[in-house]
């Protein structure tokens, strides 16, 4: 049954990381955490080798259909490759406690911009009328910006996303998708897949810095990433038939569910 969970775990994780770009890792870290009972520096370790291949296929997926930006995608995962090596060194510093609850914090913000992000598409498609909504772009953000902004934009998602991805075990996804959306005014479901991208770069010296701090359980990761490649092509082909206001809400809807379990779910086991 041990067995069983992790991959439940693992494939559940692969559906959301397909879904919404965010790499799986925003349910692998509380659910090891918290379902599995593994050691919180376990939990935001492991996750990251287990990310790659569920990346990877998602963003195939997405790229097969027209909807990812690899160069885009490449180049912030170059970026913050150098920020994810901090970040792994800074939650050995801090532990990870400290780092989950950073965690869900930062969650719970991502998730306020997300619903933000859906209320002004749904007061624009009031305006304009349905057929510009569809495309996902939000007013004043119409993908048209100039090349040194948006090269800048990318820089400065790819190297929070890295830092983040380092010091919180996560894909990175959640601060990718936002900031796509919302500041290089990309169609949100061209923002996962190119965040896929992004995350399966920067998942690769995430898993290095993470394994020589030995935070990460190999035999449980190898468990997940059996679930997560087939959970990652459900997930992808149930956003592709979804309408982005609907992936865009669900998204925001996923990050609040998943910050207060756990921020709650840690404050309450700072005893364990």
């Amino acid at each position: 049954m041990d067995g069983v969970a992790k991959f439940a775990v693992g494939l559940f994780s692969g559906v959301l990381s397909g879904a919404f770009g965010v790499g799986g890792g925003l349910i692998t870290t509380p659910a090891i955490r918290l379902l599995l009972g593994y050691p919180a520096l376990i939990a935001v370790g492991t996750p990251l080798p287990v990310i790659l291949p569920g990346a990877l296929t998602g963003a195939v997926t997405y790229w097969k259909r027209g909807s990812a930006d690899v160069r885009a995608g490449i180049t912030m995962g170059l970026i913050g490759s150098i920020g994810s090596v901090a970040g792994a060194m800074l939650s050995q510093f801090v532990g990870g406690t400290v780092v989950l609850l950073a965690t869900a914090a930062l969650i719970a913000w991502a998730s306020a911009d997300m619903l933000m992000q859906h209320r002004t598409a749904v007061r624009a498609e009031a305006a304009v009328g349905e057929s510009e909504s569809d495309e996902g772009v939000l007013p004043g953000l119409d993908g048209g910006r100039p090349e040194k902004r948006r090269t800048l934009g990318l820089v400065l998602i790819g190297a929070l996303a890295g830092f983040y991805s380092g010091f919180l075990g996560l894909g990175g996804g959640f601060v990718i998708v936002p900031g796509l959306t919302r500041y290089l005014g990309m169609p949100v479901k061209r923002a996962i897949g190119t965040s896929l991208v992004t995350v399966a770069v920067l998942a690769i010296p995430g898993t290095i810095a993470h394994s020589m701090l030995g935070h990460i359980d190999w035999p449980l990761a190898l468990m997940l990433a059996l679930g997560v490649v087939p959970g990652a092509v459900i997930g992808a082909r149930l956003t592709e038939r979804a309408s982005d206001r609907a992936v865009r809400l669900s998204f925001a809807i996923l990050l609040a569910a998943v910050g207060v379990w756990l921020a709650v779910s840690e404050i309450g086991g700072l005893h364990l």
